[in-house]
C-alpha cells in the first residue's frame, strides 16, 4: 500500500508539473508548480518510510506518461479533470503519511483544494478575478469526457456482444446473426444520441434560465450579491478582510462575478454548456457504433461456429482495451481491470447465448 500511495504522489507531482509548463496565466501557472512542489515533497516522505535505501524517486508510471500523451494531443484540461479524480485517493495517503510517521503535511490539507486555499492564504497576490479562472480550469469536464468516451464504447461492445451471441445461439451462428447485429447496432446508437442530445438540451435550458435569473440579480442588488461572493470565499477558509476585497475585486468585472456565483451557489459550470447538443449526440452515436461493431464484424466474412468464435475473440480483445482504459481514472492493475471487463463481458454473452440456444431448440422442436 505505502509502495502504491508513493507512486500516486509521484504521478500527481508529474502532472501538475505539466500542468504548469502548459498553462498560459502566471498566477495559475504558479499555482501548479506549488501544488507539484508538495506532492513531491509528500513522494518523499514515503520513500523514507519505506526505507528502500534509495534516495531517488522513481519515475512516474505509465498510467500517467499516457495521461500526459493525452494532454499534448486533446490539452491538458483532460488531464487535469482526471487528476482531480484522484483526490480522494492522495487525500487518504496524505492521512496515512502523517499518522505513521509523524512529518508534517500542511496540518489539515488533505486534498487539492484545501492546498488552493492555504496558498491563497498565504499569497495576497491572488485576486477574485485569478481565482475564478482557476476555478474555471479546476472544474475541467476533461476526465469526464475521457470517461464518457471509454463508458459510450463499452455500452455498444457489451449490448451488442450479447445480443449477437444470443441470436448466434439460436440460429447457431447463420446469417440472421449479421442483420441481428447491425440492427442492434444502429438502434443502439440512435437511442444513445436521441438520449444525449435531449440530455444536453434540457439541462441548458434549464441552467441558462437560472444563469438569467443570476445576472438580473447582481444588476438590481449588486451589494448584496458581493456580501455573497464574500461569504462564500469565508466559506473556502480565506480570512473575511481579505475575503471581502476579492469580492469586491471581483465585482468590478461583473463578468467575472456572475460566473463565480453561477459556479457556487447554483453549482453550474458554464464551460458545460457551450457544448452542442448535436455534437453530443454525434459523438455519443459513434462511440456507441465503435463499440457495438467490434462483435459483429466477423460475420461480415464468414458465418456458423467459426464466425462465433472470432466475434468472441474480437470482443475479448475490445473488452480488455475498454478495462485498462478504465485504469486512468480508477489507477487499478491493467491487468485486474481489464480481465475483470473481460470476465464480465464473457458471461453476460453466454448467459444470451444460452437462451438464444433453449429458444432455438424450443423452436426447432
Amino acid at each position: 500500500m505505502q509502495t502504491k500511495n508513493l507512486q500516486t504522489e509521484v504521478d500527481a507531482s508529474y502532472l501538475y508539473k505539466r500542468l504548469a509548463e502548459t498553462e498560459e496565466d502566471k498566477t495559475v501557472a504558479d499555482v501548479f508548480r506549488q501544488m507539484s512542489d508538495i506532492e513531491k515533497g509528500h513522494a518523499e516522505v514515503f520513500l523514507k518510510k519505506l526505507n528502500t535505501g534509495s534516495a531517488i524517486l522513481p519515475p512516474p508510471s505509465f498510467r500517467a506518461r499516457i495521461l500526459n500523451r493525452i494532454g499534448k494531443i486533446f490539452g491538458y484540461d483532460y488531464v487535469l479533470g482526471v487528476l482531480m479524480d484522484t483526490e480522494k485517493s492522495i487525500s487518504n495517503a496524505m492521512i496515512h503519511a502523517k499518522k505513521q510517521s509523524g512529518a508534517i503535511i500542511t496540518g489539515s490539507e488533505t486534498n487539492h483544494v484545501k492546498i488552493l486555499r492555504a496558498l491563497l492564504d498565504n499569497e495576497s497576490k491572488v485576486t477574485g478575478a485569478n481565482l475564478a479562472k482557476f476555478e474555471s480550469r479546476h472544474r475541467s469536464v476533461g476526465g469526464n469526457a475521457l470517461r464518457a468516451a471509454v463508458l459510450g464504447g463499452n455500452d455498444g461492445l457489451v449490448s451488442n456482444f450479447s445480443l449477437v451471441m444470443g441470436i448466434a445461439g439460436a440460429t447457431s451462428g447463420q446469417s440472421g446473426v449479421l442483420l441481428a447485429g447491425v440492427a442492434g447496432l444502429l438502434a443502439g446508437a440512435l437511442s444513445m444520441a436521441l438520449g444525449e442530445w435531449i440530455s444536453v438540451k434540457s439541462s441548458q435550458e434549464l441552467y441558462e434560465n437560472q444563469m438569467e435569473l443570476e445576472k438580473e440579480e447582481i444588476e438590481t442588488n449588486p451589494e448584496g450579491e458581493e456580501r455573497e461572493l464574500a461569504l462564500i470565499y469565508m466559506a473556502k477558509g480565506i480570512p473575511e478582510e481579505q475575503a471581502h476585497k476579492m469580492a469586491s475585486d471581483l465585482m468590478l468585472n461583473t463578468e467575472h462575478a456572475h460566473e463565480m456565483l453561477v459556479k457556487e451557489e447554483l453549482g453550474i459550470n458554464p464551460e458545460e454548456l457551450k457544448g452542442s447538443a448535436i455534437e453530443a449526440a454525434v459523438y455519443s452515436f459513434i462511440l456507441f457504433a465503435i463499440g457495438a461493431v467490434i462483435p459483429v464484424l466477423p460475420f461480415f466474412f464468414t458465418k456458423g461456429a467459426t464466425a462465433i468464435a472470432v466475434s468472441v475473440a474480437s470482443s475479448a480483445t475490445g473488452l480488455f482495451l475498454i478495462g485498462s482504459a478504465i485504469t486512468l481514472f480508477t489507477g487499478k492493475s491493467i491487468w485486474y481491470s481489464g480481465f475483470r471487463q473481460v470476465i464480465f463481458g464473457l458471461i453476460a454473452a453466454a448467459i444470451t447465448f444460452g437462451i438464444g440456444k433453449l429458444i432455438g431448440v424450443s423452436l426447432a422442436g
